[in-house]
């Protein structure tokens, strides 16, 4: 397989992958090798040399309808070129001040996005643990008053 550096280094594989992102946006997250020719204006055997490059790599995947090819973008290994940038970018440079930095990281749109994400999961996980502790709570309290109330009337008899 070839070096997902390698890949991304094309400028033409670069912007088929972000017409494949573009159509994951939209809604409809296929695209056959004809939408990828017009919208790139390439001719079909360059697109079609490309997309193979971009399957190879794990970038794409393709799904047979009848005699079309539809293409989706599959961005699991982008997260190796990720895992390589991040430190880069978390590192606090020599006369790089805090508020471009931040501009940098915060401007970001899939960072920003990223957090929205995170932050909803992570209210929705704190909610749902405040409920089963509360629910856990009122199931405590039923129980010993109904042990209590057990314990009455064995002793009373």
């Amino acid at each position: 397989m070839a070096d997902i550096f390698d890949v991304v280094a094309d400028a033409t594989r670069r912007e088929m992958l972000q017409i494949l992102l573009e159509s994951v946006a939209s809604g409809t997250g296929e695209m056959s090798v004809s939408e990828l020719v017009a919208r790139t204006g390439l001719s079909q055997p360059t697109v079609s040399k490309q997309l193979k490059v971009l399957r190879d790599a794990g970038l794409v995947s393709v799904r047979e309808e009848g005699q079309h090819r539809l293409y989706h973008l599959d961005p699991t290994p982008l997260e190796e070129l990720e895992d390589w940038a991040i430190p880069f970018l978390s590192v606090d440079f020599p006369g790089d001040d805090d508020a471009e930095r931040h501009e940098r990281l915060i401007g970001n749109d899939a960072v920003t996005q990223a957090a929205g994400t995170v932050g909803s999961a992570a209210a929705t996980t704190v909610y749902q643990v405040t409920q089963a502790l509360g629910d856990l709570q009122n199931s405590t309290k039923d129980a010993v008053t109904k042990v209590a109330s057990m314990l009455r009337k064995t002793s009373g008899q």
